[in-house]
């Protein structure tokens, strides 16, 4: 049942700027995308796309994503930044009310069963949200007297001296090892199944990561940092809720569709050459190497000629196989690039791949 299911993620962690410079969309391609909470499917709507097909398998995801449509159509903006939490707000409940009406039956039974997650903002609704919560509540007080000493301006040269002179101790070090790893976050944070391909520790590359993302990329106006350290993007916004692109958004929604089922059920069932675009989020983290081989398989059979797809790895190194280069191309070049600058800092890779 959809009232059952369970959020994972109340907002997407993949850097939407990122994607859509390494997409490449252009008016007339037509999208598919991972759905998650549905932000980077609505973000893709920026570039005047034919169409973007969301998939998700848990209908769960799908619902966040229906509620942000009805958001979009029925909110102005402020009211928009308010149900999402990403400003303060008193009338959560009443906003959700003005969308009601235009979620499916499943969709509405589902955020009815949770009305704290709307009272708290629909971006804090997921388990990893409520994990980063317990981090930021429980873990950063036992290190730091302030986590907004981080959000300071300040000069790439002057991130890394703060960093390693006040804010890298051996206090922080050590929660941060115990709070991210593997068996802390299996249990609080991210579902348990999500393992089962990672090897090695957890922690000690998070934490390198965890550097990057404080030091080499402006934590100041990065709001995916500043939702980690305070609960709401103050200072910056992903890319789909920044005013400049609300009305255009708001005009593209008959563009986009969602399907509560797998990637590969979706594939198998479109055809070839149905697709010139791919966000496939992180999804072949998850599988084993021989699933993943055969969903790309299934892309390059729905893929037209030269499209791209995009897709991250955080602790499971997957990448497009030699035995594919002939199909396949690699786009190291562009994915290193935008790497660097990616402010959703603890992916360890980005892939960009073109369909020859």
């Amino acid at each position: 049942m959809v009232e059952n299911a369970v959020i994972r993620y109340g907002q997407v962690w993949e850097d939407a700027d990122v994607l859509l410079e390494a997409l490449d969309v252009g008016p007339g391609d037509v999208c598919l995308s991972i759905a998650s909470a549905g932000d980077n499917a609505l973000a893709l709507l920026t570039r005047g796309p034919a169409r973007v097909v969301a998939v998700d398998v848990n209908a769960a995801q799908l619902a966040c994503l229906e509620l942000r449509v009805a958001a979009f159509r029925e909110l102005a903006y402020p009211e928009l930044l308010e149900l999402l939490g990403s400003r303060e707000s008193t009338r959560r409940g009443a906003l959700y009310a003005r969308c009601r009406p235009s979620l499916s039956p499943h969709a509405r039974a589902l955020w009815d069963a949770r009305p704290d997650a709307i009272e708290h903002g629909i971006a804090s609704s997921g388990r990893f949200e409520r994990y980063l919560a317990l981090f930021r509540e429980a873990v950063l007080p036992l290190v730091h007297e302030s986590a907004a000493s981080l959000l300071q301006p300040r000069t790439a040269t002057e991130r890394a001296q703060f960093y390693a002179e006040r804010w890298n101790s051996w206090r922080w070090r050590l929660l941060f090892r115990i709070f991210f790893s593997r068996p802390v976050m299996a249990t609080l944070g991210r579902d348990r199944r999500f393992f089962r391909q990672v090897t090695g520790g957890v922690a000690a590359r998070l934490l390198e990561r965890t550097r990057h993302g404080l030091t080499s990329v402006d934590p100041s106006t990065n709001p995916y940092v500043r939702w980690i350290l305070t609960g709401k993007h103050d200072g910056g916004l992903p890319c789909a809720f920044r005013q400049e692109h609300y009305e255009t958004i708001r005009a593209n929604l008959h563009r986009l569709s969602w399907h509560h089922c797998s990637l590969e059920r979706l594939l198998e069932t479109t055809g070839r050459a149905a697709f010139d675009r791919f966000n496939l989020s992180d999804v072949f983290e998850y599988v084993s190497l021989e699933r993943y081989h055969g969903m790309l398989e299934l892309i390059l059979r729905a893929g037209r000629p030269g499209a791209r797809l995009v897709y991250w790895n955080m602790l499971v190194p997957r990448r497009r196989p030699e035995a594919m280069a002939d199909r396949l191309a690699a786009l190291d070049a562009l994915a290193s690039r935008l790497h660097a600058r990616d402010r959703v800092f603890f992916y360890s890779a980005l892939r960009v791949e073109e369909l020859r």
